[in-house]
């Protein structure tokens, strides 16, 4: 396969062979059940979908407690699909995916939403000075963003200017992270480096490409 659905738990730091403190990132990566098979000729493209996560049966839908039921495997609370997968790896219904599938030392990459920031304004999101003087008339003008564009024409803002707004909560992919350590009794994966998102926030893990 060519990679998993995890958890974020939290950060640590590990020191390897010369001493060296390492900052690291442990991921809960697994174990997910394969759930659907796409086929290009059903389908019109090859991928395999995991599911990670148990979840109640009260909280699942009729459409989803019969999808799972072909499958043959529990309600689960996270749904992903990998078109990307190894010759001789096939998979089948209900097979479990765990850490065993990655090797210490390989480079993988790492998505997830980012911790959410709330309202910010130009200072904070995009890195403004401002005006830095509060001499020459300025008032209440430090954290401002200037003028945003030209009057008559073209009598609009241009689409990508950098101005205050949400800040966060995105989607963010880290690259070429190494796994560092690999826990396999409790599905663990420990990467050096940062993880976006919170701790307990659901990431995708894939082999580095």
């Amino acid at each position: 396969m060519s990679g998993i659905i995890g958890k974020k738990i939290g950060m640590t730091s590990i020191f390897d062979e010369a001493g060296k403190n390492i900052p690291c990132t442990v991921i809960e990566a697994g174990p997910c059940v394969v759930t659907q098979i796409r086929t290009k000729e059903k389908d019109g493209y090859e991928a395999i979908q995991i599911a990670y996560e148990d979840k109640k049966d009260k909280h699942t839908t009729s459409a989803m407690k019969g999808h799972f039921a072909k499958a043959g495997v529990s309600p689960k609370r996270i749904l992903r699909e990998f078109s990307r997968f190894e010759e001789g790896h096939q998979k089948k219904f209900g097979d479990v995916l765990t850490v065993d599938i990655f090797i210490e030392g390989e480079f993988i990459d790492v998505s997830g939403i980012s911790k959410g920031k709330g309202f910010q304004g130009v200072v904070k999101r995009h890195g403004f000075k401002g005006v830095n003087d509060a001499t020459h008339g300025q008032h209440n003008r430090m954290r401002a963003p200037g003028s945003i564009g030209a009057s008559s024409y073209p009598s609009r803002v241009f689409k990508g200017m950098r101005m205050a707004g949400r800040m966060g909560n995105a989607k963010v992919k880290q690259i070429n992270l190494k796994i560092v350590k690999i826990v396999p009794e409790k599905n663990l994966l420990i990467v050096k480096g940062s993880v976006p998102g919170p701790n307990g926030s659901y990431v995708i893990v894939e082999r580095w490409s």
